[in-house]
């Protein structure tokens, strides 16, 4: 089945639509998200879902952690660890090779990897030597591919990615890259302590594509401090002079209460929800203009490549990277906070890097807590991934793979759906449940019609960032 994307530049901002739904949710890279998960889970369920997935001989993903930072960017909410201290560093990467060893050991070795990602913090913040020796260890107990057989990428700080850096990971396997950009004024870089010049990055793309890498992702941030709809046009133009292949446009979430880090953003310099609508919709239509699939949920391709041909193909997906292509793919998470998910279950590593790196000290896996679906949920689970993927629910696909009739299983759920046609943000109809053009905007806020844990507009208020 074909699922086709909207690419009309037709988006519009109101006051009146933040009002009504500028409510919290969650981004739903999972379903249900990680507040769901316990410590219950523990390693025997953990292996006993490897053993099922064994059976089903699906393709991997491996995603690896690494949260080291030279400096703090003020906006961030990751999992990091700034330091200049090289022996803890060490520290960590043998633990992660232990990890990799142990994990390896319980998948079969024929099951190939499909995708690779490395992510933080900084990836790039282990030296040559270190970064050569992740990737020889991951080769000798997972079944890497050759070439550009498998997607392998890598998140980038383009402040510090030379030429031999660039090199060096373009040998080890990785086709892709992804630059975190956020926002070219300098006025913003400073506010946020990352200043990069426009030059800079121009500098790596181009060396990027001289190398002959695959894909080029720049991830942007709106809402960051100083920010407004005529500044933010002018990163927008700077970004589309650089064609990479895809565009993550991610909205600020402003949660200094949970994240420290952020409270040296004052509230006061931040742009107003009317002005943060407004630069998502603008940008939105620029990128849109020249020739970029709005994919969803912040994530925009050009027609080429592989998201874009993905969605078509209706084989996307979520998943806590974001969009991916390897849709019946197991994800194995290794690495301090890393999440797996493996069959029907999802399981966390410690958030910690000393209860993380005690645990592979004493040669067990890491795994702090986890989550079994049971059958609602993946039920809710495929239906929220065909709205935030595909922009629409198909009726008669749900009601064949999960043997329900959808009117009576949902009975509650399309009653909620049929007051937000009436606010023009979904369309109904017996066989399929479409996002509008307003609605894609809100997807997050319609996912949580179908979100049992998390269902009503004002749900988890103090947990999840807002969705304007």
């Amino acid at each position: 089945m074909e699922y086709k994307s909207k690419t009309s530049t037709s988006l519009e901002w109101k006051k009146d639509f933040i009002q009504s739904n500028n409510v919290s949710g969650p981004r739903y890279t999972s379903y249900p998200t990680a507040i769901q998960f316990h410590e219950e889970f523990g390693i025997n369920d953990y292996e006993q879902a490897i053993t099922r997935s064994n059976q089903k001989k699906r393709p991997l993903s491996l995603y690896f952690h690494i949260p080291f930072c030279n400096t703090i960017c003020y906006y961030c909410a990751c999992n990091k660890i700034v330091t200049a201290d090289k022996k803890r560093v060490r520290h960590y990467l043998d633990q992660l090779i232990r990890e990799i060893e142990i994990q390896g050991t319980l998948f079969e070795k024929n099951r190939p990897v499909v995708q690779l990602h490395w992510g933080g913090g900084t990836p790039t913040f282990f030296s040559h030597s270190e970064m050569t020796e992740l990737m020889y260890h991951t080769g000798r107990n997972f079944n890497l591919l050759d070439g550009e057989q498998g997607e392998y990428s890598i998140e980038i700080d383009p402040r510090d990615a030379d030429l031999d850096t660039l090199s060096l990971i373009h040998g080890l396997g990785f086709n892709r890259i992804s630059l975190g950009v956020q926002d070219f004024d300098e006025k913003v870089q400073k506010a946020v302590n990352r200043v990069q010049p426009l030059p800079m990055v121009e500098k790596v793309v181009k060396a990027s594509r001289n190398l002959g890498f695959q894909s080029i992702n720049m991830d942007l941030i709106y809402g960051l401090p100083y920010q407004t709809p005529q500044s933010y046009r002018s990163t927008i133009e700077s970004v589309l002079a650089l064609q990479p292949d895809r565009i993550s446009l991610f909205n600020y979430a402003h949660l200094p209460h949970r994240f420290k880090t952020q409270r040296q953003i004052k509230d006061e310099t931040l742009p107003s929800a009317e002005e943060k609508l407004e630069i998502l919709c603008d940008s939105a239509n620029t990128l849109m203009s020249a020739g970029y699939v709005y994919i969803g949920m912040d994530h925009f391709a050009k027609q080429t490549d592989s998201l874009a041909i993905a969605q078509q193909q209706g084989q996307l997906q979520r998943n806590f990277q974001g969009y991916s292509t390897a849709r019946e793919a197991d994800l194995i998470g290794m690495g301090v906070s890393a999440i797996s998910h493996i069959d029907n279950t999802y399981s966390q590593n410690f958030k910690t890097a000393n209860q993380y790196e005690q645990a592979l000290t004493q040669d067990h896996l890491p795994i702090e807590k986890g989550y079994t679906l049971n059958t609602d949920d993946l039920l809710r689970q495929e239906v929220i991934n065909q709205l935030t993927c595909h922009n629409q629910i198909d009726i008669p696909r749900i009601e064949k793979s999960h043997q329900i009739d959808f009117p009576t299983y949902f009975d509650t759920e399309l009653r909620e759906l049929a007051s937000l046609e009436k606010e023009s943000l979904v369309r109904l109809s017996p066989t399929k449940i479409s996002l509008t053009e307003l609605g894609r905007l809100v997807v997050r806020r319609i996912c949580l019609v179908f979100d049992i844990y998390n269902s009503g507009a004002q749900a988890q208020q103090s947990t999840y960032s807002r969705i304007i």
